[in-house]
């Protein structure tokens, strides 16, 4: 395993999600909105999540460079959220996505996370396009792609689902 980049923006640092980051992962993908927007990952314990770091998000940084990154805020070291670049089974390319603990939700952190997630892939990582995911119901999500230069472009069902998704795109 390399040395992978962390980024800053304005109130927050980016770095990758890593072991350490275990029982993070558990409270936040255990949120009732993560639940409903993103899906059940089955993490019942931190054990579980470091176990899904290690096998999930850890390859692909390890592979790409890049993955899921826990979004740390700079004037207390909180762990608030997550950002991240994947490369997700049934989709082209590389899908961008977020998420935070719901005290965290509403003041600006997605978008300015997102926001530097999205140059960072055109600029240092060399991607050519993003897409991203939300379901049908979560129009905060949809609106902050738009805000990010994501246009609609369609929908996609993901392998192993049933629920359509829409989908949104932005090229460099």
């Amino acid at each position: 395993m390399g040395p992978y980049k962390t980024f800053e923006t304005e109130r927050l640092i980016l770095k990758p999600t890593l072991e350490e980051d275990a029982a993070f992962i558990y409270e936040l993908f255990n949120t009732p909105k993560w639940l409903k927007n993103i899906g059940d990952r089955n993490i019942g314990s931190p054990e579980m999540a470091k176990e899904y770091i290690l096998s999930k998000m850890q390859p692909q940084l390890e592979r790409l460079g890049f993955s899921n990154y826990t979004l740390i805020r700079k004037t207390d070291k909180i762990k608030i959220g997550c950002c991240g670049l994947y490369d997700r089974e049934g989709l082209k390319g590389i899908d961008i996505g977020f998420a935070f603990l719901p005290e965290y939700e509403g003041k600006g952190f997605a978008f300015e996370a997102a926001d530097k997630l999205k140059k960072i892939a055109f600029k240092e990582f060399g991607l050519h396009a993003l897409s991203a995911i939300t379901s049908k119901h979560n129009v905060a999500s949809q609106r902050l792609l738009e805000k990010l230069g994501l246009t609609l472009t369609g929908t996609t069902i993901l392998p192993n689902s049933k629920e359509e998704l829409l989908l949104f795109t932005i090229e460099k």
